[in-house]
């Protein structure tokens, strides 16, 4: 699909605060893809990741009067999303947090053969994929939301240092410096533990049954699996290489589909009555209206 030009651009943008209801759905299908995988690698779980793309998705269009095309939109979408997402605290591992050594014991320690098979009939190699591009997001839990944040938008978005420092708040070197440390350490994190990618003894097939028990995965529900795409969604993803070594197949550059209740979220909110009152009233009714 062809991205569109400046002009195109700034002209749903106008339109859309103008109160043109085709033109603001069409801006915030166009940017769901991005808000949606930024949140599930800087949340984990895909309920998580769902509730704050509603959340970030509504702050866009209630803020959208404010853009000032100085930026491309995207960027200033990420903006939105990065400083909603790290102070988010509603999440899973907001309330059970992780860390390296918290996961590495779990590697080495787990009694993986003790436990029964739980795959309810559910192909282990499928079971095996669900595990490996879960623990790619849960992994990221590890770090704290400021170098999470910094490794997906030099890992996955690839976004260019200038426009991630602003994003953040950081000076470009900065960003590149902190980049450059959050990649050794989830690469030397791999290389210790991961049998796939390097010398560690943690292979997804051996623990599917273990991950069963202690809810990481679900035979019943593949999240994971079954949203990642036929076809790549983001545009950013096209060009993506090895980083670091640690390559597009351990999944951390992986594009996921956001579930379909996020575009009928969309769609639904702007057929509804609140879509009248952020167009009539602007933000701070609707604020107070979800207050």
């Amino acid at each position: 699909m062809n991205q569109p030009t400046d002009n195109e651009m700034h002209g749903l943008i106008s339109r859309a605060v103008a109160g043109d209801k085709q033109s603001l759905e069409t801006l915030l299908l166009g940017v769901q893809d991005l808000v949606f995988n930024l949140s599930l690698r800087m949340l984990g779980t895909f309920p998580d990741a769902e509730d704050a793309s509603q959340d970030i998705l509504l702050k866009v269009m209630t803020h959208l009067s404010s853009f000032k095309m100085e930026s491309a939109f995207s960027t200033w979408v990420f903006s939105i999303a990065v400083n909603h997402l790290k102070n988010y605290k509603k999440h899973m591992f907001a309330k059970y947090p992780l860390s390296f050594d918290y996961y590495g014991d779990d590697i080495r320690h787990a009694k993986i053969h003790e436990v029964p098979d739980l795959t309810q009939d559910v192909e282990k190699a499928v079971l095996a994929r669900e595990l490996k591009l879960s623990c790619t997001n849960v992994m990221l839990q590890c770090l704290d939301a400021e170098s999470r944040c910094i490794f997906i938008l030099g890992t996955m978005f690839r976004l260019d240092s200038r426009i991630a420092g602003d994003i953040l708040g950081i000076t470009p070197e900065a960003y590149r410096q902190r980049l450059s440390r959050v990649r050794k350490k989830m690469a030397d994190f791999l290389g210790e533990y991961c049998g796939e990618y390097g010398k560690g003894t943690c292979r997804c097939e051996e623990r599917v049954n273990y991950a069963i028990k202690n809810h990481r995965i679900h035979p019943s529900s593949l999240d994971f699996y079954n949203a990642v795409p036929k076809e790549v969604c983001l545009d950013v993803t096209a060009a993506m290489e090895e980083i670091d070594h640690i390559s597009q197949e351990f999944s951390f550059c992986r594009t996921y589909e956001p579930p379909e209740r996020l575009k009928r979220f969309i769609e639904e909110f702007l057929d509804g009555a609140p879509f009248s009152i952020v167009k009539s009233e602007g933000e701070e009714t609707w604020t107070q209206e979800r207050s």
